[in-house]
């Protein structure tokens, strides 16, 4: 399932898996084959990654608590241990052995190998994250990456689109904007990953002309009302700190927004802007204006909630 050791490298470039953590992952790659339990636990994964392919939603929830507990130890009551190397990178076997499994959906699909490329090596992204914040090599967050793996989002331009319907919590909170999908609509949720350059409106642009293509050409018996974003970066406080012609307010603008101000999210704009949400909020960075817009709100006794966007789409 796994490939040999000594192709474990080129594949994992192709990943964007940074090169520092090529070496680690080839020398464990020895110790996970060696583990039957851990290849057990990994074929398992795989089949249920791969498993209803491209179907939305029909990936195997990601099984977090069996993997700490093999890799933890806390069957013999070592709970309180982090997870070691091996767990820390368990979820990149798991996409690698899956790998071939997406590239033969992506090709019944007609899918063009660099969008392919492009939106895999999110993996590579998310391993970034993880170490910007750790400070080590691991996976960030396996859950998300299993919408790469499982033929559900696309990276098209500068955003990526992940094919959804609307669902009932969100279908209510759009409803605060007017007319909106309701719940079992079809829609492309849009997400802005890191490391990917300004969010300028040409970006965006291009990235919304990129997908009407893809989508209609490769999904063409899926019929997408809207395209919707649940996000940090859609609270219309935001407003308060920029500019209006800020790229930030200018995404904004797509969309018709309502924000839930149930519940605060004050770690997920720490967590995006500076790589961490446990930074404490006294000593988080000014040197940016979204760093200042962000932090001064907090310290000002202000808090942060997601905005929930949507506008039409005509043309899918």
């Amino acid at each position: 399932m796994l490939p040999d050791a000594d192709d474990l490298p080129e594949i994992l470039l192709d990943l964007a898996v940074p090169h520092e953590d090529i070496n680690e992952l080839v020398a464990l790659h020895r110790l996970l084959t060696r583990d039957f339990g851990a290849m057990r636990l990994l074929e398992e994964c795989v089949e249920g990654l791969v498993r209803d392919m491209g179907e939305i939603g029909g990936a195997t929830p990601w099984p977090a608590e069996r993997i700490a507990e093999l890799f933890t130890g806390q069957a013999e009551g070592r709970a309180d241990q982090e997870p070691g190397a091996l767990g820390r990178y368990f979820a990149v076997y798991v996409f690698v052995a899956a790998l071939p499994y997406v590239r033969a959906h992506h090709h019944a699909l007609g899918i063009p190998p660099e969008v392919s490329r492009r939106t895999l090596a999110d993996l590579g992204r998310n391993m970034a994250l993880h170490r910007r914040r750790h400070g080590r090599g691991g996976v960030e967050t396996m859950w998300w990456l299993a919408l790469h793996f499982h033929g559900e989002l696309f990276q098209l331009g500068r955003l990526q689109f992940q094919r959804a319907r609307v669902g009932q919590r969100a279908a209510e909170l759009l409803a605060a904007t007017g007319p909106a999908p309701d719940a079992d609509a079809m829609c492309l949720s849009l997400h802005i990953p890191d490391f990917h350059g300004p969010l300028s409106p040409a970006a965006c642009d291009r990235s919304l002309a990129l997908a009407l293509d893809f989508f209609a050409r490769h999904f063409p018996a899926e019929r997408y009302t809207a395209g919707v974003c649940h996000s940090w970066l859609l609270d219309t406080q935001l407003k308060r700190y920029l500019e209006a012609d800020s790229h930030i307010v200018r995404f904004q603008e797509r969309f018709r927004i309502a924000v839930d101000e149930v519940e605060s999210a004050d770690s997920q704009p720490v967590r995006f802007v500076f790589g961490n949400p446990d930074l404490p909020v006294a000593g988080l960075p000014r040197r940016t204006t979204v760093e200042r817009a962000v932090g001064d709100h907090l310290r000002a006794g202000g808090h942060w909630y997601i905005g929930h966007g949507w506008f039409p789409l005509t043309t899918v």
